[in-house]
């Protein structure tokens, strides 16, 4: 199999059950494979644990909010991690302009309700 087709990963990182399990579903059905962190706590441990290609973050997750897991994500000493594209996921974008999304790192952004085409369309753009 050429690494082309090799699955690619995707860290969820999403308190919300209900959109944790509807994401992961679709992407699923995309053929990703998905590695679940419930808070910002282990966003990171998860990054280093596995080999990820992608990261889906809540900008309103518990124990560390999003946009620190986006800064400490850009300042890990890992390339592999420190390069990752992060994909935002925020029910209120209007709180934060481009621009500080931008300065923590963040790749992209999803605003909430989340639109399935729109996460699909959004996670190949840059993982294929």
């Amino acid at each position: 199999m050429s690494a082309e087709n090799a699955t690619k990963t995707i860290l969820i990182a999403e308190d919300s059950s209900v959109i944790l399990n509807l994401t992961r579903k679709i992407l699923e059905l995309q053929k990703y494979k998905i590695v679940l962190a419930k808070n910002g706590g282990e966003v990171l441990k998860q990054l280093e644990a596995n080999p990820i290609d992608c990261v889906l973050l809540d900008i309103n997750i518990p124990v560390k909010d999003g946009m620190t897991c986006a800064r400490e994500i850009r300042k890990h000493p890992d390339a592999r991690i420190k390069q990752l594209p992060i994909i935002a996921i925020t029910g209120n974008a209007n709180n934060y302009t481009m621009e500080e999304f931008r300065n923590a790192g963040i790749t992209d952004y999803l605003p909430k309700p989340l639109d399935f085409d729109a996460l699909v369309r959004v996670v190949k753009q840059y993982i294929g």
